[in-house]
């Protein structure tokens, strides 16, 4: 099989479902997965081989693998984009909270591309991890998910150099604001959380304000998605890539403003700035 083959994870809608129609525009067999059943019909429709995939499930994952070496040989590119974000207070989520948002946005990572790296390999392929600017600009009520995603800015250093002997390639991408339902979700996760019982109750207002941010002028999904697969057809590609509004001031920002500074104006921002005592 000639066809350049792209496994991705979360294509159900925003970015996942923006990556897969560009690659299927450029001639990809897309492997299009996502976790409910019910949106297996709708990505078939749009050319793509649906995969029903609870990247959590060590199971499926090998089974998806599995499928994939029977079916089409080969995988040119994975993009690992399966994630959400774990919003509230860290304290109020606790370790179960954090175990949940690492199984999904961490630990799911290192096992589909460890379950992949025998296609990769053969192929000398790409892998594609989507980041995002919170692993460099950590904010309040945020701190789980910003902790996550700091993971994958460093296993993905770790895996471009374990990776280089076999001729397979990885790219970081970390996202800014991207129109998605990325804030819808995280705004309901934070709901869920939220109630008069917490200490920051008072404060419910800075971490809604948190839950949406992602969603503060966004770039659009489909202008993400074309910049990302610009990026991935380049001969040398590149081994971090920011996309999407707000992704080169705020890290610029966390890196020229001393902490104490940067901090006062977060906790301004999300109204931490006053006393609960």
């Amino acid at each position: 099989m000639s066809q350049p083959v792209v496994l991705i994870t979360g294509c159900s809608s925003g970015i996942g479902r923006a990556l897969a129609d560009a690659f299927h525009g450029a001639g990809y067999q897309v492997w299009a997965c996502a976790r409910k059943a019910a949106d297996l019909s709708t990505l078939s429709a749009a050319g793509f081989v649906a995969v029903q995939l609870d990247v959590n499930d060590a199971q499926a994952v090998q089974q998806a693998a599995t499928r994939l070496q029977q079916e089409a040989g080969r995988l040119d590119v994975l993009i690992n984009n399966a994630g959400y974000g774990a919003m509230g207070p860290l304290l109020d989520g606790g370790a179960e909270g954090m175990r949940q948002q690492f199984e999904t946005n961490v630990f799911s990572l290192v096992e589909l591309t460890r379950a992949c790296f025998p296609l990769l390999r053969a192929s000398r392929g790409l892998v594609v991890n989507i980041g995002s600017i919170s692993s460099v600009l950590v904010t309040p009520f945020a701190g789980t998910y910003c902790a996550s995603k700091a993971a994958v800015h460093a296993l993905s250093d770790a895996l471009r150099m374990e990776l280089a002997p076999f001729a397979i390639e990885v790219m970081e991408v970390q996202p800014g604001a991207i129109a998605s339902s990325f804030g819808n979700n995280a705004s309901q996760a934070a709901e869920q959380l939220l109630n008069d019982s917490s200490p920051w109750w008072p404060l419910r207002d800075g971490i809604r304000a948190r839950a949406n941010a992602s969603q503060d002028k966004p770039t659009p999904a489909s202008e993400f998605a074309a910049d990302l697969l610009t990026a991935v057809q380049r001969p040398k590609r590149p081994a971090l890539l920011r996309l999407g509004n707000g992704c080169r001031s705020l890290p610029l920002l966390a890196f020229l403003l001393p902490r104490t500074l940067l901090q006062a104006v977060l906790k301004k921002r999300f109204g931490l700035n006053q006393k609960l005592v």
